[in-house]
């Protein structure tokens, strides 16, 4: 059989990998924050298919979105969520709050749709 000796860990592989581990932690969170510095999210309300209104979430408000169905959606400390529905089930509310860009809140029964997209206060327009 083969000496495997020289396939030992030895006492600076610990450390290396441990460094290479933080480094990756590190460079990962960095860079996923790139692109991001001073844009507020932008939600995008859709019912039916069609865009019906854009609101920034640096905006605190409230709202009611009217279907079939009537959602409330409330934008309180940038983050967007459903906070009351009259539809069957509840799922839009229970989806629970959104703040960073390409999430997405669906209230089927309404056919109703809150997509975020990143995108600065100075590009809102309420329909």
């Amino acid at each position: 059989m083969p000496d495997n000796s020289d396939l030992q860990l030895k006492k600076g592989d610990a450390f290396a990998a441990a460094f290479i581990i933080v480094c990756a932690v590190v460079f990962g969170f960095l860079f996923s924050n790139v692109g991001n510095a001073g844009e507020t999210p932008i939600a995008q309300i859709y019912l039916n298919g069609r865009l019906v209104r854009e609101a920034s979430l640096g905006i605190d408000a409230e709202f009611t979105v009217e279907g079939e169905y009537s959602n409330t959606v409330t934008v309180k400390d940038g983050k967007i969520f459903v906070s009351e529905s009259s539809c069957p089930g509840q799922d839009c509310v229970h989806t629970g709050p959104l703040g960073r860009s390409g999430g997405c809140i669906v209230c089927l029964p309404n056919r109703m749709e809150i997509r975020l997209t990143s995108g600065t206060e100075t590009d809102i327009s309420v329909r």
